[in-house]
């Protein structure tokens, strides 16, 4: 299967893949949180988004204790599906 992009596809691609490796290594070294919140991810990601994504099993919720404890998402996670997502609905638009 052979897929063609043209030179502007390929550059918010190659962006996309910076912007992922950068957080990562700003995770990596502790220059950026590698959890958000739920009030962190709501803010940056939209409600719906985090819920709907959730529900789908596309990122994991995961709570620090029992009952009452807060819940955190891996960013990574959350960056990975937004940038897909993008991607996606860029690329469809396009064929």
């Amino acid at each position: 299967m052979n897929i063609l992009l043209t030179s502007h596809q390929l550059g918010l691609l190659l962006r996309d893949a910076a912007e992922m490796g950068a957080k990562l290594a700003l995770s990596k070294t502790g220059r950026l949180k590698p959890y958000l919140n739920k009030s962190e991810a709501f803010r940056l990601y939209g409600r719906k988004n985090i819920e709907h994504w959730i529900d789908r099993g596309l990122i994991t919720s995961r709570k620090d204790g029992d009952h009452s404890a807060a819940w955190r998402i891996d960013r990574m996670e959350a960056e990975a599906i937004r940038k897909s997502l993008n991607a996606m609905l860029h690329f469809s638009n396009h064929y």
